[in-house]
């Protein structure tokens, strides 16, 4: 693609805490591609336990998470 875009995304799980403690807890669990035809391919590592309690997200890669994937 020539627009631009970052063709690569960050796929995350945001899950929330409970009773007291709401703080918010984001997990990378896996990336996603985007197609020619502007669909996306997602591939997980793996996913939530509490899927109906958790928030999958799609989010821009920045340089620092590009940086770290290549050295895993």
């Amino acid at each position: 693609m020539t627009n631009g875009k970052n063709m690569k995304q960050l796929v995350a799980a945001i899950e929330r805490g409970e009773g007291d403690d709401k703080k918010t807890f984001w997990t990378r669990v896996g990336v996603a591609f985007e197609n020619r035809d502007g669909s996306w391919n997602l591939r997980f590592d793996f996913f939530p336990a509490r899927p109906t309690d958790t928030t999958i997200q799609l989010r821009d890669f920045s340089k620092d998470q590009e940086k770290d994937k290549g050295q895993e």
